[in-house]
């Protein structure tokens, strides 16, 4: 074991708690690499990226929006037209003309692919960047699951400065019966939960009360009651072993510092933005949660995932281009554009990767409700920010947009992509809420995003 002072560091700069770390996972053949990794990474000169995840839940058509086949027969490629982009050789779905007008800004990675065609898997797949363990046919969410970035970024670096590691908004994931896994922390436990925001920006009325004083309560009195509470706390010796107590107490202080910081609550107010901006991301639900987004990252929230829709609204097995065309494509368009060219106007994009993405593809065939189903083996990714090199296209499709006729990208590839941007290796070794170890990630990170060298 590797014996450290207490209150000292070793000559490579390990804490005494990274150096017992490396003393009791070195006896299972862990840790060491990683945390040479992670602090090789911290002390690179590049700090860590946030992230805007910009998930369409359902599933997009990739044929309908940025990998058009128009010289396939008709029930390959649609009713939808191409046209050009800022990008040679990029050409997009005509309801995307905002996203067209800026393609030198990002990239898109054509040929992702898996082999799962659920929602709620593939769902977990792609915002953890792992298979979610013992995976079957609509496997709700639960404390067995790989931890979402958010919660594999608040384990590794936490925080207690009222500024949560990762918000999701504005809607949850959820239906009558199932909740879709890749939300949440899963086995880390959840203490590292990111927030999760409910509400519709768009609303005139839009608040979130959980970071507001009730009325009349002041900080100085929030100050009292929380050291009251903390003494309570102390004289529960018993009870805080257990693992209720210690996530009521973790809860508690979190509460504490969120509602301290004013910093975080002034981040939801949207009136302080200026009309004409709001009205450039689009007077509606998409539009104004990347907005806000934008905001939450200003302010140092790292991680910030919005959800285009409630659960499945991408999924179109029928009806799907006048769906497209007059519901899901222009708020996309509007809100996305602007996302990308504030972030740019504001010298925050070098900083800040925008990632939008579905679950899965959709089917080559125009099924006999004029839809397409679900299809994992080929999909799409935009990506922005961060160091992509915009106006290029990552891999190649084949005649009708079937399966990657290039290397194929897998879910786990964009989880190492994400932890790398965070500053995280993506081999580090976390524990779960048994101590049980637990790999952060198998795959490599898209280098074709920013060396502009496609394999």
């Amino acid at each position: 074991m590797v014996m450290v002072p207490p209150h000292t560091h070793s000559p490579i700069g390990f804490t005494r708690r990274e150096a017992m770390q490396i003393g009791y996972s070195g006896l299972l053949g862990l840790g060491l690499p990683s945390l040479l990794k992670n602090r090789l990474l911290a002390q690179s000169g590049t700090s860590p990226k946030s992230i805007i995840i910009v998930f369409l839940t359902g599933a997009p058509s990739h044929h309908d929006t940025f990998d058009m086949k128009p010289e396939a027969p008709a029930e390959i490629r649609g009713e939808f037209k191409p046209t050009a982009t800022t990008t040679a050789g990029l050409h997009v779905c005509e309801h995307l003309p905002k996203l067209a007008a800026i393609a030198d800004k990002y990239a898109v990675v054509r040929s992702l692919s898996h082999k799962d065609n659920n929602h709620l898997m593939s769902t977990h797949y792609v915002l953890t960047g792992e298979w979610q363990p013992g995976g079957f046919f609509d496997k709700v969410a639960s404390r067995t699951d790989w931890p979402n970035y958010s919660g594999g970024l608040a384990y590794i670096r936490p925080r207690n400065d009222g500024i949560p590691s990762g918000i999701n908004l504005p809607t949850f994931l959820q239906s009558s019966t199932l909740t879709w896994p890749g939300q949440h922390a899963g086995a880390l436990g959840p203490n590292f939960d990111p927030w999760q925001i409910t509400k519709d920006p768009n609303k005139a009325d839009f608040q979130v009360e959980n970071l507001s004083l009730a009325p009349g309560l002041d900080l100085q009195r929030l100050e009292s009651r929380q050291a009251l509470v903390s003494q309570l706390n102390k004289q529960q010796d018993r009870l805080s072993e257990t693992q209720v107590a210690r996530r009521m107490t973790s809860e508690q202080e979190l509460a504490y510092s969120i509602l301290s910081s004013r910093k975080l609550a002034r981040a939801f107010e949207l009136k302080h933005e200026k009309v004409s901006l709001r009205d450039q991301y689009g007077r509606h639900t998409y539009g104004q949660s990347l907005l806000l987004a934008r905001r939450l990252v200003e302010v140092g929230v790292p991680i910030v995932q919005v959800n285009m829709g409630a659960v499945q609204t991408w999924d179109n097995h029928g009806n799907i281009f006048k769906t497209l065309k007059d519901r899901l494509l222009p708020p996309t368009d509007q809100g996305v554009a602007a996302l990308i060219t504030d972030l740019d106007q504001r010298g925050m994009l070098d900083d800040t990767l925008v990632m939008m993405l579905g679950e899965f593809g959709r089917t080559p065939k125009i099924n006999n409700k004029a839809g397409r189903d679900h299809w994992g083996p080929c999909f799409y990714a935009l990506f922005a920010g961060a160091g992509v090199q915009g106006g290029q296209v990552i891999g190649k499709t084949d005649k009708h947009a079937t399966y990657p006729s290039t290397h194929p990208y897998s879910p786990e590839d964009i989880g190492a992509t994400v932890y790398s941007l965070l500053g995280i290796a993506p081999d580090t070794i976390v524990h779960d809420r048994f101590n049980r170890p637990m790999r952060l990630n198998q795959g490599e990170v898209i280098n074709p995003l920013f060396t502009g060298r496609d394999v």
